[in-house]
């Protein structure tokens, strides 16, 4: 897909790619969700951002952007603070009821994650 983009565009371009969150902060526990137990969840999260990583390792004007970790402590478990991912200073809750999807806050957080990447990109000792 990334090769057709770059085709598609023979004066150059930049694709900005993100990997997948976790709406679990790093159990793999759906607790209360009402979804039933995926006990390869986490593995297969971590299988399909690995794949992300190298596709944006692979080609120079692909750029990753990192949801996974700073979506981490955001999640279903975000105010139990005895927990790995626990945010203090931001205990807030970033999906919608569905816990597939952001909410507001989270979608800003997407959005401003986005933007610093492409400062990063635009801004840097390599940008033409």
């Amino acid at each position: 897909m990334v090769e057709r983009l770059r085709d598609a565009f023979p004066g150059g371009c930049h694709v900005f790619l993100a990997n997948i969150y976790d709406p679990t902060d790093g159990t793999g526990s759906t607790g209360s969700t009402g979804l039933p137990p995926w006990p390869d969840a986490l593995p297969v999260l971590r299988a399909y951002n690995q794949i992300i990583a190298r596709c944006a390792d692979r080609h120079d004007f692909v750029h990753l952007v990192d949801i996974h970790e700073p979506f981490l402590g955001h999640g279903i478990h975000c105010t139990k603070f005895w927990t790995a991912h626990y945010r203090s200073s931001d205990p807030h809750y970033w999906y919608a009821p569905n816990i597939e999807d952001p909410n507001d806050r989270g979608y800003d957080a997407i959005r401003r994650l986005f933007l610093l990447r492409m400062i990063e990109v635009f801004a840097g000792p390599s940008s033409p």
